[in-house]
């Protein structure tokens, strides 16, 4: 199983150093297959660099230890659902082209939209369902 994680979890585990999605990210990569698309790694540096740039050594850290797939975010967002938040757009974009099976968000516009795949799922969502 392809999953995919939102900036947001990413950014949650690395800098409030949430333990319980810490372990989420480690239990996905021990099982399934982590994707992060391109359009992720580029807005958690950004908001790393804007924010809290103590902690961008921790995202390096993790980007060169972690396996992980890399897809590119495409260009063209015309496959896009409605959003509530354009930003998030080419999150979705990217996981849809990529064809992943899960998204893995704490974002609400993502868990309020409408789609057949990929599976839209919070963090408790997913470790209560897998």
């Amino acid at each position: 199983m392809r999953i995919m994680i939102d900036t947001n979890v990413l950014l949650s585990a690395l800098i409030f150093k949430s333990t319980k999605l810490a372990g989420l990210i480690e239990y996905i990569t021990e099982k399934y297959t982590l994707v992060l698309c391109s359009y992720i790694i580029e807005e958690s540096n950004a908001v790393i660099t804007r924010k809290s740039p103590k902690y961008k050594s921790a995202l390096d850290q993790f980007l060169l230890k972690v396996s992980f797939e890399m897809v590119y975010t495409p260009s063209d967002m015309s496959i896009a659902p409605n959003m509530r938040d354009e930003k998030d757009l080419p999150i979705i974009v990217s996981a849809i082209t990529s064809d992943v099976d899960i998204l893995i968000t704490g974002d609400k516009d993502f868990t309020e939209l409408d789609i057949e795949r990929p599976e839209i799922l919070t963090p408790l969502e997913f470790l209560n369902k897998y």
